[in-house]
């Protein structure tokens, strides 16, 4: 029943915003903005870079809200956005990201001690690391996520599978 009106509440704040309301944009922001660091944080594993591109997400998201028909898909669509923003991130340093010496024996050393779920997650292609995300940190469903996503719905399916599939395989190398 929470759940209901905190997504009520959202659909209210969303169409609020929409009709100029500042203080309802504040709220969204204020409601939102931590779930959305946290999954780009997830998807990036760079703290700094998390809150860039969260910003970044706040400027699409306030753009694009009046482009928004459903309030009811907010949550997918923020989230969408943040996946996008930070595969976007991701490629551009991969692009620009000059590797020294000591970053490389930094990594090496780091790979050597005992790695947790979230090191294990940082192994996986950034598609099922955000599949994986969505799903089970924030409890979206498989057509939430592929309105996110905007993928089909068997293609999140089909990326969860495969991504719990490596993920414990990655979990049985590490620790077998």
């Amino acid at each position: 029943m929470e759940d209901n009106l905190s997504d009520i509440e959202n659909q209210l704040l969303v169409m609020d915003a929409q009709d100029g309301d500042a203080g309802a944009m504040e709220k969204l922001v204020r409601r939102w903005q931590k779930r959305l660091w946290r999954h780009a944080y997830r998807l990036t594993c760079d703290s700094q870079a998390a809150w860039d591109v969260t910003q970044q997400c706040w400027i699409g998201i306030i753009k694009g809200l009046q482009r928004l028909n459903d309030p009811a898909k907010f949550k997918a669509w923020a989230y969408g956005i943040t996946t996008n923003k930070s595969i976007d991130w991701i490629r551009k340093t991969k692009a620009v990201r000059h590797i020294s010496i000591e970053e490389i024996e930094e990594q090496h050393h780091k790979e050597k001690k005992e790695t947790g779920i979230k090191e294990l997650l940082e192994k996986l292609d950034i598609r099922k690391r955000a599949v994986l995300s969505l799903y089970y940190i924030e409890q979206l469903g498989i057509t939430e996520i592929s309105v996110a996503l905007r993928i089909p719905k068997g293609t999140v399916k089909s990326r969860l599978h495969n991504a719990r599939k490596e993920l414990k395989e990655l979990w049985q190398q590490h620790y077998e």
